[in-house]
């Protein structure tokens, strides 16, 4: 935001905060939600819904202490300091972006692919590759014009996904909601957890604060509203979803779930009506992550911690580290299922937002946050990190074990790298991007 430009007032941050949630991962991961907690999906989004909310306590406290565009970088460095451990996090964050933005690629891909009769994967794949290259291209001309539309896309889709859940709510079958359909809750808590990314866009907020007209009361509103918001629609989603129809036609239809539950109350124009605000929120929310997460590379690199190539600017662009994301993004969004893409992208918030949580208790005195509410927040993440590895071990280690590896990973080439440049750390705080 330019020096006389507006600042943001509350009902612009809580609509950031919505939009950065209900982007496209609730179109995505519906499927598989109810692939592994069956009737009992709606108690699995509130489950993660409970997590998001005990952490948007701590970045509230956070952001309103360290008010700037870095957001969870300058969270964790503010807490960790400038060393091998904070600058392997920022790594796995962005890499957790990568993730992100292969999930809303993939159920772009997937939802496209629907309105071709034939050959269903290779259209997804095609539509997998084209979604990113498009966004790609449109950020580096200059993304303003989809930029001004994002507000309206946003409206969009709530008010499709709000009249799917009107109708909807009708004609439910309460026997397919019942206790005995749900799985057991251990299977539960996972089946939160693994989808846990359709809540992740909540910490989009932190990055408003520079701009934000009154930061200690409009931040903390923001967060609260918004996942509460979020919460309820998605549990109500889930409902209207699972109860109209049955969970084999959901599971079958995993990759487009949404659609296909719109079909028993509002029929084929239904599933064209998903299908379309799917489309519009996967493509909004792919050419909006690539904008921020090339940024926040820019960032993490003017930060020390990852090479210098994603700091290089053209035409005042981090285009360099754009189109490093991008590539990243396909291989990952082509090589990888639903299920593996969400594993491994819930598990890398989900660390990321426990160590934010034990931010905020650590730093206590200056953040005047609740160390209780902290500690839980910390406690309820990295817990739901072991419940989702022990329930899906046996049925998809690969996601785990990528995982694993990404983890490793991310600490073994910050160390090289320090080692090999030499390259200084510094306190975000202190950069003027």
């Amino acid at each position: 935001m330019k020096r006389g430009d507006k600042k943001l007032h509350f009902w612009s941050v809580f609509a950031i905060g919505v939009g950065g949630m209900v982007g496209g991962g609730i179109f995505a991961v519906l499927g598989l939600a109810v692939e592994l907690a069956h009737g009992g999906t709606p108690i699995a989004f509130a489950i993660a819904g409970f997590v998001a909310l005990l952490t948007s306590y701590s970045y509230a406290k956070l952001s309103v202490t360290y008010p700037t565009r870095g957001g969870t970088v300058e969270f964790l460095n503010q807490s960790y300091g400038t060393g091998i451990f904070t600058g392997g996090l920022n790594i796995l964050l962005y890499l957790s972006y990568i993730i992100m933005l292969s999930l809303y690629a993939y159920a772009f891909g997937s939802y496209g692919a629907t309105f071709f009769h034939s050959n269903y994967n290779l259209w997804k794949h095609v539509l997998i590759t084209f979604s990113i290259l498009l966004f790609t291209i449109i950020n580096i001309i200059g993304s303003k014009a989809v930029g001004e539309s994002e507000e309206y896309i946003v409206g969009i889709k709530l008010s499709i996904l709000l009249l799917f859940v009107i109708i909807g709510m009708w004609s439910i079958h309460a026997s397919r909601l019942a206790p005995d359909t749900w799985v057991n809750p251990v299977s539960l808590i996972a089946g939160g957890m693994i989808i846990f990314l359709a809540y992740e866009g909540f910490e989009l907020i932190a990055n408003t604060a520079e701009d934000v007209d009154n930061v200690r009361k409009t931040l903390p509103k923001a967060y609260y509203a918004s996942v509460g918001f979020v919460i309820v629609l998605y549990v109500a989603i889930a409902i209207v979803a699972v109860g109209n129809l049955p969970l084999s036609e959901l599971i079958n239809a995993r990759d487009y779930a949404l659609a296909e539950a719109a079909k028993p109350f509002l029929g084929s124009v239904g599933f064209l009506l998903i299908a379309i605000a799917a489309l519009l929120s996967t493509g909004s929310a792919i050419n909006a992550t690539l904008y921020s997460s090339a940024r926040v590379s820019y960032v993490i690199a003017k930060d020390g911690e990852l090479p210098q190539a994603f700091e290089k600017k053209v035409w005042r662009r981090p285009i360099e580290g754009l189109l490093i994301t991008a590539v990243l993004t396909i291989i990952v969004a082509n090589l990888f299922d639903l299920s593996s893409i969400s594993i491994i992208g819930s598990s890398g918030f989900l660390i990321i937002f426990g160590l934010v949580n034990l931010a905020n208790f650590k730093l206590y005195r200056k953040t005047g946050g609740n160390r209780a509410l902290s500690m839980l927040g910390a406690i309820m993440a990295f817990f739901a990190v072991s419940i989702l590895f022990r329930e899906v071990f046996a049925t998809n280690p690969q996601g785990i074990e990528i995982f694993i590896v990404m983890l490793i990973l991310s600490f073994l080439a910050e160390y090289l790298y320090r080692r090999i440049t030499g390259r200084e750390l510094k306190y975000l705080i202190k950069i003027n991007i």
